[in-house]
């Protein structure tokens, strides 16, 4: 495969990446490193990170303010997000390379974001700033100075999303959770204060399509876990990780995926919304209100 056709997919691979540099491609890296029970990504980016990459905070930059509905991470405003974008150096005709700590997870996030909005030409960073390091890649320390703002356009909306309403008025495909599979079945529920799932909702945990060394699975391997689940609805928590195993999807030519952005922590923000729990196949249906 040359370079010009593995820049045609959505991933790009650390060597592949560098050589377009090297060649002085245009291209804005983005760093979204972070972590939902730690502490920020900033004093990890200051202490290293690619060459002239600007960092975006998925809590303040990425997500909307906290309050009723829409979940935890709700979508941000369209101009905050657009404003971010133009101040990270996004311009609607420039490449962008998203990239987070290793498993995609927040530069998924990004990256649908982007594509929702508009943006043309955005990829992700298949093993993040693991994958770069490993493969003895430069990098630089310290704050990064944008020389001049972007001029991108935020156009939400490009995608097709799915809420709560559409779910309970039945839909036409498969409505996917994509958490872990404890979390699913309600056994375990670290953020949200109902454990459980969506009833009829089936399970695909988008940890399992990645490898040991956070990557994303072959698209065989892929497509061989969404076998029979076609054009899913996929949620999981407040929508993070559904982003990435939509981005699984997407590098595996399986198209016609969708959000539900507020996901779980959405669906339980209205208590008349019934929970299930359960394995896939023999849940068991609660009424809440």
């Amino acid at each position: 495969m040359s370079t010009d056709e593995a820049w045609d997919r959505v991933l790009v691979e650390p060597e592949e990446l560098a050589a377009r540099l090297e060649r002085g491609g245009r291209v804005v890296l983005l760093d979204v490193r972070g972590s939902m029970t730690g502490p920020p990504g900033r004093p990890e980016h200051e202490a290293g990170h690619l060459p002239g990459a600007v960092f975006v905070d998925l809590e303040t930059e990425l997500s909307g303010p906290h309050g009723p509905g829409g979940g935890r991470h709700r979508l941000p405003d369209p101009d905050a997000f657009q404003a971010v974008m133009r101040a990270a150096g996004v311009d609607g005709d420039v490449p962008v390379v998203a990239y987070d700590g290793a498993t995609s997870l927040y530069a998924a996030r990004l990256w649908w974001l982007l594509t929702d909005a508009g943006h043309p030409d955005v990829r992700v960073l298949d093993g993040g700033y693991a994958g770069w390091v490993a493969a003895g890649l430069p990098v630089e320390t310290g704050p990064v100075v944008v020389a001049a703002p972007g001029r991108f356009v935020a156009r939400p909306g490009q995608r097709e999303r799915v809420w709560a309403e559409d779910i309970l008025a039945g839909l036409d495909a498969p409505v996917v959770d994509v958490r872990a599979a404890n979390r699913y079945r309600g056994e375990t529920e670290p953020f949200d204060p109902v454990a459980g799932h969506i009833p009829g909702a089936l399970n695909r945990p988008a940890a399992d399509l990645l490898d040991e060394r956070s990557r994303f699975r072959p698209a065989a391997e892929i497509a061989a876990a969404f076998a029979g689940v076609d054009a899913p609805v996929l949620y999981c928590g407040s929508g993070v990780t559904a982003a990435q195993a939509l981005l699984a999807l997407e590098s595996a030519g399986l198209e016609g995926g969708r959000i539900y952005p507020g996901s779980w922590s959405d669906w339980l923000s209205d208590p008349t919304r019934a929970v299930a729990t359960g394995a896939e196949g023999d849940e068991t249906v609660q009424r809440r209100g």
